[in-house]
């Protein structure tokens, strides 16, 4: 994270937590580079604000819309936000942007569905010198670069470290070691494999990897791989999960399976259900991250640009591994963190 300028935002502390240490991997600065607000931005008090994120039909994008809701009437600030219509629109979401681009807001807030489906709108923005905060889902670092995309900063979560952090879990449950599975996200996707690549760096050497694959991000289609995945493998002894709506969707797939309690199922993002489903045991724990927060920096991060401030160039966004143990503590703050996180925009808009 950056020092020196960095404020902190305690949310109201339940529980000791898991916090992630390093910036997405893939996140990649290639277009971030912390910079100032664009000619023409600086030194305007209130910003007009624009954001396109992905599809409300997810709970955790509601979420992140709530963040972004909450610090506009906080800040006294206009936001507009629009989003997919479904996790996998990736021209609809940039059709959104397109049509925003051509009106007079001063920065603009992008979730990209994937790397680069925004990349042309983005690039319309930074020939107008507007400023572009890129959260959760990273733009691509080389086609940023190759559309002279420039982006002020990167919100998000270090989705290796939530990977990480679910697969010595995993490790901790085996404690006998067995074989897993992977269902992640679109193929391809950046997040995804992040997530699943830092669950294999996160095993013990009796824990193995025995298949990946990928099911869009969506509960049915997830339930519908698991249970091929029980199938072909009966001595399966846990699922890692990409996110909760995908993790509960596999944990149906354990039950109509006969095997709940003996196969583990761990997923991330800490949505409501899923904390939920932990406390009650149907999922084994959700490395919850928090849509809301980083939403809410979102929008402090145009207040801060709007007013001339330097901009860090990537900001973790923070992380919680929520088991039963410490599920009723999660749920009681949600759709905020249990615990205390850094926020390097709170001071800049003092």
């Amino acid at each position: 994270m950056m020092a020196n300028t960095r404020g902190r935002r305690t949310a109201a502390l339940s529980a000791v937590l898991a916090a992630g240490a390093l910036a997405l991997a893939a996140c990649g600065s290639g277009g971030t580079t912390g910079t100032t607000p664009a000619a023409g931005e600086a030194g305007t008090a209130t910003p007009k604000i624009a954001a396109v994120i992905k599809g409300l039909d997810n709970p955790f994008f509601q979420t992140m819309k709530q963040g972004m809701d909450e610090q506009a009437a906080t800040g006294k600030v206009p936001v507009t936000v629009q989003a997919a219509n479904a996790i996998t629109d990736t021209t609809g979401q940039a059709d959104k942007l397109n049509g925003l681009a051509g009106q007079d807001f001063s920065c603009y807030v992008v979730n990209p569905i994937s790397g680069t489906n925004l990349v042309q709108g983005l690039a319309q923005l930074s020939a107008q010198n507007k400023t572009v905060v890129n959260i959760d889902s990273p733009i691509d670092a080389a086609a940023a670069k190759s559309a002279n995309v420039k982006l002020a900063t990167y919100i998000g979560t270090d989705n290796v470290e939530a990977g990480k952090m679910a697969g010595q879990r995993m490790t901790e449950l085996l404690a006998d070691g067995g074989n897993v599975a992977a269902i992640g996200g679109i193929a391809g996707d950046v997040t995804s494999g992040a997530r699943i690549e830092g669950f294999q760096q996160g095993l013990g050497p009796k824990v193995k990897m025995v298949q990946t694959v990928a099911a869009n991000w969506e509960r049915q289609t997830a339930l519908t791989a698991a249970t091929d995945v029980l199938q072909a493998h009966p001595d399966l002894a846990g699922f890692f999960v990409a996110n909760d709506d995908m993790g509960l969707g596999v944990a149906r797939a354990v039950a109509n399976a006969g095997k709940a309690g003996k196969v583990r199922v761990i997923s991330v993002d800490g949505i409501k259900d899923a904390l939920n489903a932990v406390k009650a045991g149907t999922l084994d724990g959700t490395v919850a991250q928090y849509p809301y927060a980083i939403g809410l920096m979102g929008v402090e991060a145009c207040q801060a640009a709007a007013t001339g401030k330097t901009l860090p160039a990537d900001v973790k966004a923070p992380v919680e591994l929520v088991t039963k143990e410490n599920a009723d503590k999660a749920l009681a703050a949600t759709p905020k963190p249990f615990g205390s996180y850094d926020d390097p925009f709170a001071s800049l808009i003092k």
